[in-house]
């Protein structure tokens, strides 16, 4: 069998999660995906996949054949595109984003950008889970606030800002909060981010509040403050409509926290593909303008 033989396969198997989603994918049969896959695993000596009849799941062995797999076709497609890139995209970007963003801003632009070139397929997952790039084979990610050290290149393309605010009815019946520390008297609306952030004196403040009521949607927190329910802390483009209508009320204006930056994350390559770095150069150009109308909507 040839050395490359199964590699496209295999991966191709993780990430469209059975045996018929991997061949459509590839644009083969299913059997040519059932013997390739039987083929390495005797060559191996070691089972890849656990097949059920609804699922496959990688075993261990399979797990670590997958991820490095996944760099065996990076450096391939980066070493063909280095001789005959033309600059036009080509291929399939999968990228994912937290739901809510994804939903309002992000999703327009990365179909625009898919429908703008008839060789480029995007695949957007909306997850508000931490995906790892390399091992689930993502080419790029949309996060926010302060990156973690992991050996991804970041590119800043747009900001946000946070936005400490309540209901007015709220704030009638438990009173206006004036520090931080007034926040532990209050019913605190909590989101997935596990806490709040401020400034003063230009140094940065956590606060980790505490709550009865936590929802990963942060549309579900706005609408509980709405209800007056309590204190949230949230971006700008859930809130601002609402702060510009009276409906919510900003707090605790003078310790609102910097504006936080939005990344495009994506694995460091020699080589960055043209169908990554111009849907990259769309986000940085029409996401920044998106947030803005949000915010006058």
């Amino acid at each position: 069998m040839s050395a490359w033989e199964g590699i496209d396969e295999i991966v191709a198997i993780a990430d469209a999660g059975s045996f018929v989603a991997a061949a459509a994918r590839l644009g083969t049969s299913t059997s040519h995906i059932s013997r390739a896959v039987i083929r390495l695993e005797n060559r191996i000596g070691a089972q890849i996949f656990v097949r059920t009849t609804r699922r496959v799941v990688p075993t261990p062995a399979g797990r670590t054949l997958i991820e490095q797999f996944r760099g065996l076709i990076a450096a391939r497609n980066d070493a063909l595109s280095a001789v005959s890139d033309d600059g036009a995209p080509r291929g399939e970007v999968r990228m994912t984003c937290s739901i809510a963003m994804g939903e309002r801003f992000v999703a327009q632009i990365a179909r625009d950008y898919a429908f703008a070139f008839p060789d480029v397929t995007v695949t957007l997952e909306l997850t508000n889970r931490v995906v790892d790039l390399l091992a689930e084979g993502f080419d790029l990610a949309i996060r926010t606030g302060t990156l973690p050290d992991s050996g991804l290149v970041a590119t800043r393309i747009a900001s946000r800002s946070l936005y400490l605010c309540a209901a007015p009815a709220y704030l009638a019946r438990a009173g206006t909060p004036t520090s931080i520390d007034d926040l532990a008297r209050h019913e605190c609306l909590l989101g997935t981010a596990p806490a709040w952030h401020f400034r003063a004196q230009g140094k940065a403040i956590t606060h980790r509040p505490a709550g009865r009521w936590r929802c990963n949607s942060g549309t579900a927190v706005t609408e509980a403050a709405l209800a007056g329910h309590g204190v949230c802390q949230l971006p700008d483009f859930y809130v601002m409509p609402h702060l510009q209508s009276g409906a919510l009320v900003s707090l605790l204006d003078p310790l609102r926290p910097q504006e936080e930056p939005i990344w495009a994350v994506y694995p460091q390559r020699r080589h960055l593909l043209p169908k990554v770095r111009l849907l990259i150069d769309k986000l940085r150009e029409e996401l920044p303008g998106a947030l803005r109308r949000n915010e006058t909507a």
